[in-house]
């Protein structure tokens, strides 16, 4: 599916227990989504093999990620996601960008994997912020975030010298 249809389809306004299945779909060409207002989307195994910009976005709705592949760069910096972002066994072969993202439900990257440098600096979430069995290879930085709903990181696999200065739980 070319990367304008995507965006024309979720694009739209969104009401109370709306979604969009795009579930397993594969996006031709670079997806923008930055700075846009987005009805429910559910991205399962949905693949994005040029990225994805989705910097300053609001998810009005769901917004499940859960066993996507992004081949390239995922931004997603000041990303308001006002239900549960689901990122659970996604895979990230590139950067992903997660700074000063806001999380009003859970937050889940449970057995993800994050080749590039995983950036979550300034983050703010409200539920849990889970990453159990998830694995960064590159950088890794979580400066300034806040995780108010707590954090959980069992079989978490981290590079040495992942930044957690200032974070606060």
């Amino acid at each position: 599916m070319l990367a304008a249809e995507i965006r024309e389809r979720i694009m739209v306004p969104w009401r109370h227990g709306d979604c969009i299945d795009l579930a397993g779909v594969t996006c031709e060409g670079p997806l923008d989504l930055a700075g846009l207002d987005l009805t429910g989307v559910d991205f399962s195994r949905a693949s994005f093999p040029d990225g994805i910009d989705a910097s300053g976005a609001r998810f009005l709705g769901v917004s499940w990620f859960g066993a996507a592949r992004f081949g390239g760069e995922a931004r997603f910096e000041r990303t308001v996601f006002t239900n549960d972002a689901r990122f659970e066994r996604a895979s990230f072969a590139d950067a992903a960008s997660f700074g000063q993202a806001e999380f009003r439900g859970i937050a889940r990257f449970d057995g993800s994997r994050l080749s590039g440098d995983a950036r979550f600096d300034g983050i703010v979430c409200y539920g849990n912020f889970s990453l159990q069995g998830a694995e960064i290879l590159g950088r890794a930085s979580f400066r300034k975030a806040e995780w108010l709903g707590g954090l959980w990181c069992e079989d978490v696999r981290l590079p040495e010298g992942a930044d957690f200065t200032e974070t606060q739980v």
